[in-house]
């Protein structure tokens, strides 16, 4: 999407995606190794009665579903960072996620009309509707690139 076609209000979809356990622990494996996310053994004897995902992992996954839906073919370049970042229920294996990205605000920079400033809410649901993640992130559009990502 375009920077031009984001609004304040607006709410968009994207999902399934498909939890695997291999994918867990590879993530787990490589980022971070904690005996819940790499040991699936030990992770049935654990608190969360089994394997569960990092939450990092967790907000790897929001970023492809937004990536795909929102911000392919866009200007969208950088983010300074999020607000808050909050994983209410874990992620598990054979869960299907769903994203909810709602916008709060989009709008040019006063300072620099050639930046343009999206704030929105990533919220991620299992096939339970268990919110699995909230977080808001502000994202940066070059819009200096705008009619050169024009198609």
């Amino acid at each position: 999407m375009k920077f031009r076609e984001f609004y304040a209000g607006q709410v968009i979809t994207a999902g399934p995606y498909a939890v695997h356990e291999h994918e867990i622990v590879e993530f787990a494996t490589a980022y971070d190794p904690q005996w819940f996310h790499t040991h699936k053994d030990a992770a049935d004897q654990g608190p969360f009665n089994g394997l569960i995902a990092s939450g990092w992992h967790t907000c790897a996954m929001a970023m492809r579903l937004t990536a795909d839906a929102a911000l392919a073919g866009s200007e969208s370049f950088a983010s300074p960072g999020l607000a808050y970042v909050r994983w209410p229920h874990p992620v598990r294996p054979g869960d299907a996620l769903t994203l909810t990205l709602s916008v709060i605000e989009s709008r040019r920079s006063q300072k620099r009309p050639d930046l343009g400033l999206l704030r929105w809410r990533w919220q991620l649901h299992n096939q339970d509707n268990d919110e699995v993640l909230d977080l808001e992130a502000t994202s940066l559009f070059d819009l200096s690139r705008e009619e050169e990502t024009n198609p």
